[in-house]
């Protein structure tokens, strides 16, 4: 649910600083983003500026998330988007965020992001949505009277997180490269044990020619011979009678 929010977090910290004190900041006593009156509120309740300034990360991370990445409805932000919003949200509020998001994707401004605001949103291109939402954020801060004070750091983290959300935007997980389709083969067969073709053995003929043959020649010339001997015992008997 919360894909980006840890690095939308870290983006944050890098912008926000540290401590901050400076009387010209309508905000007040901040640290690490968390201001005094929201540590109050989500922390403890009667924490001083110096319990403020010993607030561990999980704190910073719980008061962050309750009181602005969950009120802009981070989690269901498109990427890239929710890094800006989220941003807006804690630079200047997460009513004044929601408010300019709406004016840039064209819905009613009522400060509140709901299914009205997020159709919206998912129905622009993300780059799109990053880009009028940084335009408009600039705008308003060059409006405030404190811009000679801050601007040169707010123009900077605006153009940060520009970039920053313009990327989160880009890097989605690739589409799958479908593999090449192979070969088609032909559907192998199984034939069942009992309509298996039998492999019959079959006994060797008998030789044709050989031992059989020379027999069968000797067993004609000895019968010959047998009749030609016979023939000349009868003749020569025959004479003498």
């Amino acid at each position: 649910m919360d894909r980006n929010f840890a690095r939308a977090l870290a983006l944050v910290l890098k912008s926000e600083g540290l401590w901050s004190d400076n009387p010209a900041d309508p905000g007040g006593a901040t640290m690490k983003g968390v201001t005094l009156a929201n540590f109050r509120r989500y922390v403890k309740a009667d924490a001083t500026k110096a319990d403020l300034r010993k607030i561990s990360d999980d704190q910073v991370a719980t008061v962050l998330r309750r009181f602005y990445w969950d009120t802009v409805l981070g989690a269901e932000l498109p990427d890239g988007v929710d890094h800006a919003v989220f941003d807006f949200a804690v630079n200047s509020g997460p009513g004044r965020a929601a408010k300019y998001l709406q004016a840039a994707v064209g819905v009613a401004q009522d400060g509140r992001i709901g299914p009205a605001t997020l159709a919206a949103v998912k129905a622009k291109p993300a780059g799109v949505v990053i880009d009028a939402l940084c335009d408009a954020r600039l705008a308003f801060l060059k409006r405030l009277p404190t811009w000679a004070t801050f601007g040169r750091g707010w123009s900077d983290r605006v153009r940060s997180v520009r970039v920053q959300a313009l990327l989160m935007s880009a890097q989605r997980p690739a589409a799958s490269v479908a593999a090449p389709a192979s070969v088609p083969q032909p559907p192998k067969v199984v034939t069942p044990a009992s309509e298996a073709p039998t492999v019959q053995t079959v006994p060797p003929a008998p030789p044709s020619g050989g031992k059989t043959a020379a027999a069968a020649s000797i067993l004609v010339l000895f019968a010959g011979a047998l009749a030609a001997f016979w023939h000349h015992v009868t003749g020569f008997f025959g004479s003498l009678f």
